[in-house]
């Protein structure tokens, strides 16, 4: 369930877009000082946008960018509640802006995102040493995950050599029992790795079924069905090892600014959304391009 601010997406996509000049053009003038750019920037945001007093603008801090000349700038928007963040590159004479991400191409684009993968303790399938790993980050309220589980159900058996690991990553303030749905799978799995298979597609194939108020009860009832002791489930369920856990994945996502579901990483490469075609053409491209 995508939860970009709309706003913000436009503001990414436009940015984009309309920054064309190179880097290397930028410092031309003199440099001016933070105070008076994060003043530049946030009068020429608010004008390219429309972005009235009503919106909210928090810029900075203000970072030397990878690019010699350039800061980079996070910036913060809110209105009506909601908000979301996004990135600018400036140059420090104030002439020059653009949206995107800097990239070293002699180095590894994904290393980074390996990085905050942390996969021990977490649900997979494959061999624990495959070369290609997909981590998936999910929600068990998210209908679109519910989708895609039924995907990687096909595809996870076509590649025995891969490894495919679950992380939770319940989108709280939209989905309000999917922290209860997480906890319980985790809890699952702590008692029987095995089952926790079993329970995830119960939860999903009953998702319409499940509500706020009954929400206890049904995770119960999924993990009696799959063999757990129910007095185990309970004292697990208010346990801080399952919540721990449960929030370590959610730090991990967060740490890779993941912001919708089902978010997927192979082999720390990103993939937004459930497209069958773009998984099985990343897992082909690093079972070939890596031997």
């Amino acid at each position: 369930m995508i939860r970009r601010f709309p706003l913000l997406l436009f503001f990414c996509a436009a940015l984009s877009v309309g920054a064309q000049t190179p880097p290397a053009a930028a410092q031309t003038g003199a440099a001016l000082t933070q105070a008076q750019l994060e003043r530049k920037v946030e009068a020429f945001l608010r004008e390219l946008f429309a972005w009235g007093p009503t919106f909210q603008l928090k810029l900075g801090p203000f970072t030397d960018a990878a690019v010699p000349g350039f800061y980079e700038v996070p910036v913060h928007v809110t209105f009506n509640g909601q908000s979301d963040t996004g990135t600018v590159f400036i140059s420090k004479d104030g002439r020059f802006m653009f949206r995107g991400e800097i990239q070293e191409v002699s180095s590894d684009p994904f290393v980074s995102n390996r990085a905050h993968l942390h996969l021990d303790g977490n649900p997979s399938k494959g061999p624990a040493n495959a070369r290609v790993t997909v981590v998936e980050f999910s929600d068990f309220q998210c209908p679109h995950c519910r989708e895609f589980a039924k995907i990687l159900n096909e595809v996870a058996p076509k590649y025995p050599q891969v490894r495919f690991v679950f992380k939770d990553f319940p989108l709280t303030q939209a989905h309000p029992w999917a922290m209860t749905a997480a906890l319980a799978a985790r809890c699952v799995y702590m008692q029987s790795p095995e089952a926790f298979w079993t329970v995830q597609d119960a939860i999903f194939e009953n998702q319409d079924a499940i509500t706020p108020e009954n929400a206890w009860n049904k995770m119960l009832a999924f993990a009696t069905q799959a063999g757990v002791q129910p007095d185990a489930f309970r004292a697990c369920m208010i346990s801080p090892e399952a919540k721990q856990a449960v929030e370590a994945n959610m730090a991990d996502g967060q740490a890779l600014k993941v912001g919708s579901t089902p978010t997927m990483f192979v082999n720390g490469r990103p993939l937004l959304g459930g497209s069958r075609e773009l998984l099985e053409q990343y897992i082909a491209y690093e079972l070939t391009a890596h031997p």
